[in-house]
C-alpha cells in the first residue's frame, strides 16, 4: 500500500484544477465556436465589456496582460484579430505612447452580449457541480 505524502495530495489537487481548466475551457470552446469566437476570445471581450461597460470606454492592453493569461505577443495577436474582425478598436495612448488602448465596437458589445449566457451555463455546468 502506497503512503500518501502531502506533497503526493498536493500534486493530485493540482491535476484536478488543470483537468478542471481544460474540461471548462474545451466546453467554452465548443458552445462559442459557432459565433466565430474561442474561450481567450471571449475573456478579452468579457473583460473589456466589465473593465469598460459604457460604450467608448478603453482598457489600456497592458492591464489586459494578467487577466487573459496569454503572453504579450499572444494578446496582441488575438486583439489584432479581433480588431480585424470588427468586435475591438485599439488607439495609441496619448499621456503614454508606449501604451495602447482597446475597447470593445458595437459589434463586439453585441457580440459579447449574443454568446455571454452560452459562457455562463458551460460556467454552471463545469463549475457549478465542483
Amino acid at each position: 500500500m502506497a503512503v500518501t505524502t502531502a506533497g503526493s495530495r498536493l500534486a493530485e489537487q493540482w491535476r484536478e484544477i488543470l483537468s478542471v481548466h481544460a474540461r471548462t475551457m474545451c466546453e467554452i470552446d465548443r458552445a462559442l465556436h459557432p459565433h466565430g469566437l474561442g474561450a481567450s476570445d471571449f475573456e478579452v471581450l468579457d473583460i473589456l465589456a466589465t473593465t469598460a461597460p459604457e460604450q467608448g470606454d478603453q482598457c489600456r492592453v497592458q492591464n489586459l496582460v494578467g487577466r487573459v493569461h496569454l503572453s504579450q505577443s499572444a494578446l496582441s495577436r488575438l486583439i489584432a484579430r479581433l480588431e480585424k474582425e470588427g468586435l475591438v478598436e485599439r488607439s495609441l495612448c496619448v499621456e503614454d505612447r508606449r501604451g495602447v488602448w482597446v475597447a470593445l465596437t458595437d459589434r463586439g458589445r453585441d457580440l459579447h452580449a449574443e454568446v455571454l449566457p452560452l459562457q455562463r451555463a458551460v460556467l454552471d455546468r463545469t463549475l457549478g457541480e465542483a
